[in-house]
């Protein structure tokens, strides 16, 4: 079974997981079907749709294929799932359902496939982390065009869409870190019929209307949060006309320009359709579907068993459900609006709340699973504290461009109070059976100066305390990103300052209640715009304050957001400035070796860094004797 251990058991022990085994088991009935027997045994032969995924079927809310699949089958559709089909044999996975009534669903998974693949050094990754054992090579590199190619030779006729993050932030022209290269949107290379972006829910809804009433497919052009393929445009004289692909691909100031349209027309709730002509045809991407916080329940509250499907014991667990199994998602959206981060163009700048009354029942649910030990790993989401957070006025939302609700500085209309995520947090705490919750999502330490000084009814110092007191499993981790002010202002993130006074605070929380946390920044080597000397001073307040990274993510140019434009690029689409960036693979790794200062195998490329910068005398301060 896939939660065993393989160490030798108690034989009390061994009889209480025979026991979890059975009942485990049991829940088989109530999956959605990935085989033929499955699918026979809970519905008919015929299906509406059909999923296929990169990733292993893992029943749990946190998993894309799972919602969406959960969804369905509550709209009352017939539904069945290909997780992790073969590519490379006779193409059975992707027939063994036979063809939907409707379409088939394709997603990448929960991550880009590329991403998933290779690190930042662009070397081949050992394990996947949403594959049965952790193991690697379950996905083909560019699965979303892969899996549609496949699947549009086998049934030419039945309609693709695509969905997820992979197709989400590659549906225009973008570059692509990998093949090092201006691609085309994902429409054009997979040959799908449809997209769509973003939390796609909603979307699926009205598709699947539409498709039920009789509606041709080819007809189905005006659904929020989708995009299409035409060589007719007419109707469409309001949308925003981005330059051509051919145009983007040729100059890269062309290119930075249909970023800077497409960036600001996401980060507006009154945003426009696009259009964007690519080899003699039309890429068209309608407007974002607006979720509303009433909503948003209703996917979290289906029956998911939360566990992986059954098949997979043999195989091993899913290590990314094992560090999420336990825990639970509050809010979608990020207003942070971070130059690095896909999130607020993928589920959208403006937070969509789930209700205290469905996250406390989720928690319920966990809380009856009969392996829970009694620890929340996480009541968070793409940040910890944005809860129930949103602008004042409304009507001041309709019209803001802003990137980000938190730089340079705060928006004068943000309601940042922590007050309902300070209720929420009480309340999980009186669920039955959990006995303790930490917070995994990154915390803003950013939202929380210099209100969490005041006197007074203090939201945002009772939400510190709280978190500090009860939510800290001993490391707490928040993500300054950068030291020097250059490069935190190209990452649209706040100075260090802020991050030094938290700590500050954390540090005398600590002393005051006996506790030994430490508090982990996190940071980025080899952001464009860093240049030698600024990763050389980020070194030196690592050694200042006695700060020993573990790991450190080097820059990793992903589809579709403001820092990987300017890594193509090499300046900022917004000030037209020229920045210093590092694409050499070896340079970048010397240069990653500035955060681990402290192994003796770091020290022979940290002194060639500093002889190039004539800054040789701080190795004396770097290294000591």
């Amino acid at each position: 079974m896939f939660f065993l251990k393989k160490f030798e058991f108690s034989s009390l022990f061994y009889c209480i997981n025979s026991i979890i085994f059975v009942f485990y088991t049991s829940l088989m009935k109530t999956w959605l079907p990935i085989t033929k027997k499955e699918l026979r045994n809970r519905i008919s032969d015929e299906l509406d749709v059909i999923l296929i995924s990169g990733d292993a079927y893992v029943d749990h809310p946190s998993f894309g294929t799972a919602v969406i699949g959960r969804w369905i089958e509550y709209l009352g559709y017939k539904v069945a799932i290909v997780p992790q089909p073969n590519w490379q044999d006779d193409l059975r996975d992707f027939k063994k359902f036979g063809k939907p009534k409707y379409f088939f669903g394709v997603t990448a998974g929960n991550m880009d496939s590329m991403v998933n693949h290779y690190t930042a050094f662009k070397r081949l990754r050992s394990n996947d982390a949403y594959t049965p054992g952790g193991d690697a090579g379950f996905r083909p590199d560019y699965a979303s065009v892969v899996y549609s190619k496949i699947l549009k030779n086998i049934y030419p006729d039945v309609p693709v869409i695509l969905g997820g993050v992979e197709a989400s932030m590659r549906r225009l022209s973008h570059y692509d870190y990998w093949s090092d290269e201006v691609k085309s949107s994902i429409l054009m290379d997979s040959g799908a019929d449809m997209l769509v972006y973003g939390m796609g829910e909603e979307p699926i809804s009205i598709i699947l209307d539409k498709l039920s009433k009789g509606v041709d497919f080819k007809e189905i052009t005006d659904v929020p949060s989708t995009a299409y393929v035409s060589k007719d445009i007419s109707g469409l004289e309001d949308a925003l006309f981005l330059p051509s692909h051919e145009e983007c691909k040729s100059s890269k100031q062309t290119f930075a320009e249909a970023f800077k349209t497409f960036e600001i027309n996401s980060n507006t709730l009154s945003d426009r359709v696009l259009v964007q002509e690519t080899s003699g045809k039309y890429v068209v991407v309608n407007r974002a579907y607006n979720y509303s916080n009433q909503n948003i329940d209703a996917y979290y509250d289906l029956p998911y068993t939360r566990l992986p499907h059954p098949k997979y014991a043999k195989r091993g667990s899913v290590p990314a459900w094992e560090m999420i199994k336990n825990s639970v998602n509050i809010h979608r959206g990020c207003f942070g609006g971070c130059s690095f981060c896909a999130i607020a163009a993928h589920q959208g700048k403006f937070i969509q709340n789930r209700s205290e009354k469905s996250i406390i029942n989720e928690l319920k649910i966990i809380a009856s699973m009969p392996d829970f030990g009694g620890h929340i790993s996480d009541l968070g989401g793409p940040s910890a504290n944005m809860y129930c957070m949103q602008g004042v006025d409304l009507e001041q939302c309709q019209t803001c461009k802003r990137a980000s609700c938190i730089f340079p500085n705060i928006c004068h209309n943000l309601n940042k109070s922590h007050e309902n995520l300070n209720k929420l947090y009480e309340q999980a705490s009186k669920v039955e059976g959990i006995k303790n919750i930490t917070i995994g999502s990154g915390v803003r330490y950013d939202m929380l100066f210099p209100q969490l000084n005041q006197k007074g009814n203090n939201s945002y110092k009772l939400y510190v305390d709280r978190l500090l007191s009860n939510h800290v499993s001993g490391r707490l981790k928040v993500a300054p990103e950068h030291t020097e002010d250059s490069v935190l202002n190209l990452m649209r993130k706040t100075s260090i300052k802020n991050y030094n006074e938290f700590n500050q605070y954390f540090k005398a929380h600590n002393n005051r209640f006996g506790k030994r946390q430490q508090l982990i920044p996190y940071l980025i080597s080899n952001h464009p715009g860093a240049t030698e000397n600024d990763m050389i001073n980020m070194a030196i307040w690592l050694k200042e304050n006695n700060i020993r990274p573990e790991q450190v993510q080097d820059f990793t140019p992903t589809p579709m957001t403001l820092s990987t434009t300017m890594y193509y690029c090499e300046f900022d689409p917004y000030t037209k400035k020229r920045l210093n960036v590092v694409k050499s693979i070896p340079k970048r790794r010397e240069l990653h070796a500035l955060f681990f200062y402290y192994k003796p195998e770091s020290r022979r490329d940290i002194m060639r860094i500093l002889r190039r910068n004539g800054r040789e005398s701080e190795a004396k301060l770097l290294f000591g004797r």
